[in-house]
């Protein structure tokens, strides 16, 4: 980008954040507001092509703790681009693939059979790493399947033939919870959840949920609803603009939070996206509690879109809510272009990325024009009027059906993007089958001197709750007190949430120098199964702001 257009962009978005922040500030006098510093219009990171084409487009993805992916798109999508091994099974005698496994080491694919539609479903890990995918459309709409890792491309979907969902589940969340089992959450005209496993009399129910009914209006604006487990044990949900506090054992709504303020709607169609902030543990009491969330669609964007082909701006704000203050309150900020559809990514710095969407329509099928191409940084702990960094862009647009997430090496993998009810190649938006990389700042080579190398796990890359123990790892330009231990969850993402994306920074007990290189954090495992369910996590070294490799541990 040149001075000049720099310069020019500054002043255009000066002048719109100050519109924007007068127009919000007017009609919620009450809301306290940041805009955000235009200056900070910056090139930071880089994109690179992973693959032209997959074969498909990547419309839910999950990362497995061997470092691969599972893509999958729908299945009544039409022939893909992709054919399934000669001899084998054609599922509905359609003889393309509708999903891959993904290496993430050696950049390649190969093709799996999915056999029922898996359009708009959800997904978790269970404790053992094993994919628990639950739903879709159609035939596929009770329908729970598994995927097993293997270190070989001989493993493949699985669908349960005995066990089935109680009822359907399209557009639902699932969330893993401290014992281990999924909740599975709401879906189009459902105001139910249920649990997986289904092992006894209680889990082969499913419970109403009257709050999925207040929530729905004539767009249905709570789909995909953001699902998070607290560290009380007890679970964050939101729907449309409202947020509720809610105990799964009881089937009790234990407190209302405050309508997120302003007229923009958050969830699918009007698709914004989510995250709980990282949770930080110490010895000084409970972690501080904050959920985000940001960008959406103003209501009647999906049917205006939709009917009309008119397409309104999306949302340009982010809400910020401290869940366990006595007294909880929006805090609402101003992201530096309007968004919808857009993945919010943790990142092991504990900041977070909002990349891929569009700024004008919704979610849906041609709803949306005009994609944002640029990532933006939130800073979670900077001065609020200087959150926002608008980053390097990708020229590939990641319109509707499109997703991103964190790999172990710290780069965010992205794909997908299909606008369209079949494959369409041609048009302004066509139909994306490729997979390309954006690498944060961190990963920049001038870094290096400052990047942990971690050597070992010192639980043999098991934690257990509450107990000590050490990572050591080789660093040339250590700074004593600038290192942490976090762990990241691998999300299932799909349609702009990251089901089960979690971030927990664990307590430093000390530091020991073993050799003139050689370091040993020790650290506290998590406090227990609310503050980090039973899984499979990313451990990352972060020193300086800049995080190592991470290794796998499983948290048990």
């Amino acid at each position: 980008m040149t001075f000049k257009n720099q310069s020019f962009l500054i002043i255009f978005f000066s002048l719109y954040f100050l519109s924007s922040f007068l127009e919000l500030t007017k009609a919620n006098p009450s809301v306290f507001v940041t805009p955000t510093s235009a200056s900070s219009i910056v090139s930071g990171g880089y994109w690179q092509l992973l693959q032209s084409s997959v074969g498909i487009s990547a419309m839910h993805v999950q990362l497995l703790p061997n470092n691969k992916v599972i893509i999958f798109d729908r299945t009544d999508v039409g022939p893909s681009n992709l054919s399934l091994p000669v001899g084998s099974f054609c599922p509905k005698n359609d003889c393309t693939a509708h999903s891959v496994i993904y290496d993430v080491v050696s950049n390649t694919f190969s093709p799996l059979h999915v056999l029922t539609d898996t359009w708009c479903s959800s997904g978790s890990l269970d404790p053992n790493g094993t994919l628990i995918q639950t739903g879709g459309y159609n035939e596929g709409d009770h329908v729970i399947r598994t995927f097993t890792p293997c270190d070989t491309y001989a493993c493949d979907w699985y669908e349960l033939t005995t066990t089935r969902l109680t009822d359907r589940r399209w557009y639902a969340t699932n969330q893993v919870l401290p014992d281990g089992r999924v909740i599975i959450l709401g879906g189009r005209r459902v105001f139910t959840y249920e649990f997986y496993p289904k092992d006894d009399f209680l889990n082969n129910k499913s419970f109403y949920l009257r709050f999925l009914v207040e929530t729905k209006d004539p767009e249905e604006n709570n789909l995909y609803p953001f699902l998070h487990l607290l560290p009380d044990g007890n679970l964050f949900i939101f729907a449309n603009k409202k947020s509720i506090l809610f105990d799964y054992k009881r089937s009790i709504v234990l407190k209302q939070f405050p309508l997120i303020p302003g007229d923009d709607k958050r969830n699918y169609p009007s698709t914004g996206s989510s995250v709980m902030l990282p949770l930080k543990l110490s010895w000084a009491g409970p972690p501080v509690v904050e959920v985000l969330v940001c960008g959406g669609a103003p209501a009647g964007a999906f049917l205006k879109a939709d009917k009309m082909k008119v397409f309104m701006e999306a949302s340009r704000t982010c809400g910020r809510l401290r869940v366990n203050d006595p007294n909880p309150q929006w805090l609402m900020e101003f992201m530096p272009m309007p968004r919808v559809m857009s993945d919010m990514i943790l990142l092991p710095t504990g900041d977070v990325i909002i990349i891929n969407g569009a700024a004008n329509g919704t979610a849906g099928w041609e709803d949306a024009v005009n994609p944002v191409l640029n990532p933006i940084l939130y800073l979670v702990n900077e001065n609020p009027f200087r959150r926002f960094t608008v980053l390097s862009p990708s020229n590939i647009p990641r319109m509707y059906h499109s997703v991103a997430f964190l790999l172990p090496d710290g780069r965010i993998l992205v794909g997908g993007s299909n606008p369209h009810t079949r494959y369409v190649f041609t048009g302004i938006y066509p139909t994306d089958l490729s997979l390309e990389a954006y690498n944060p700042y961190y990963l920049d080579p001038k870094f290096n001197s400052l990047r942990p190398f971690i050597l070992s796990v010192e639980s043999g890359y098991t934690v257990s709750y509450g107990q000590r123990f050490g990572v050591s790892f080789s660093l040339s330009l250590y700074k004593w007190g600038a290192a942490f231990v976090a762990l990241i969850s691998p999300s299932f993402t799909t349609h702009s949430i990251g089901m089960n994306q979690r971030m927990v920074v664990l307590n430093t007990a000390s530091v020991v120098q073993t050799t003139m290189v050689d370091y040993k954090l020790v650290v506290d495992g998590p406090t227990n199964a609310n503050v980090a369910p039973p899984g499979y996590y990313m451990l990352f070294v972060v020193h300086s702001g800049i995080p190592s490799h991470a290794v796998w541990v499983k948290v048990m």
